[in-house]
């Protein structure tokens, strides 16, 4: 798989791949992205961030989303999901503390994935790993719940 690339800009390489979308889809659209006036981010930079506010985009944060892959490899999407600005603070104040481990999200899935599309499809994040960024894990969209549950033909689903 050497040499491909994802949507992102992003080397794709190795059996079990990982792409992280820098930023969400809503935020690239707007003209000054994550330059917008007032926008907080948790860390430095939107690629080291794990939530983040834009006015005129809303609130995020960074989950992981596992696509089961035939060889049994996993394709491990770093995506964005849109939630509510009471949902932004909830996981701000606990995602550095033990209650952490008990996260639950619900939102809006903010970045498209090849080939599916699924941009703004409802979805679930929990903590699997009290260590590791919350997972995709459910939907109530019969699409993204088949995503998340069924293995997919590597060279149809990792971006070429």
């Amino acid at each position: 798989m050497a040499g491909k690339t994802c949507s992102c800009g992003r080397a794709v390489d190795g059996a079990n791949p990982n792409v992280r979308f820098v930023l969400p889809d809503p935020v690239l659209e707007l003209p000054e992205r994550e330059g917008t006036p007032g926008t907080w981010m948790s860390h430095g930079t939107a690629r080291e961030s794990v939530m983040m506010q834009v006015p005129g985009a809303g609130p995020f944060v960074r989950v992981l989303l596992p696509i089961q892959l035939d060889r049994g490899h996993t394709l491990t999407y770093g995506v964005w999901l849109a939630v509510s600005p009471d949902d932004l603070q909830r996981t701000f104040a606990v995602w550095w503390e033990p209650e952490y481990a008990d996260l639950r999200l619900d939102g809006l899935l903010a970045n498209a994935i090849h080939p599916w599309g699924l941009l703004y499809t409802p979805v679930t994040a929990t903590v699997r790993d009290p260590e590791e960024t919350p997972y995709l894990t459910g939907s109530p969209d019969p699409l993204l719940a088949r995503v998340l549950t069924e293995t997919w033909v590597h060279d149809e689903v990792v971006p070429q």
